[in-house]
């Protein structure tokens, strides 16, 4: 499973990384959801690998989305 977050659209309201702190962070820079480094996709924060185990945690984070930035793709 992959996930992308439209990191530009972000409104911090930290559902993600609380809903699935495995996957999703706060950056300390500009406060957007990315994903935590060892889940990245060829480094990009906004792309990543999502290990079977936080694949429900990822659906969930994405459909708790106020503003359905979160994608996955299975």
């Amino acid at each position: 499973m992959k996930v992308t977050v439209d990191r530009e659209e972000c409104t911090s309201c930290s559902i993600c990384w609380e809903d699935c702190p495995g996957l999703f962070e706060q950056n300390p820079d500009d406060d957007w959801s990315q994903i935590v480094p060892a889940h990245r996709e060829s480094g990009d924060p906004a792309k990543g690998i999502v290990p079977v185990d936080l694949q429900e945690c990822a659906q969930e984070a994405a459909d708790s989305c106020p503003v359905a930035i979160i994608h996955v793709e299975k």
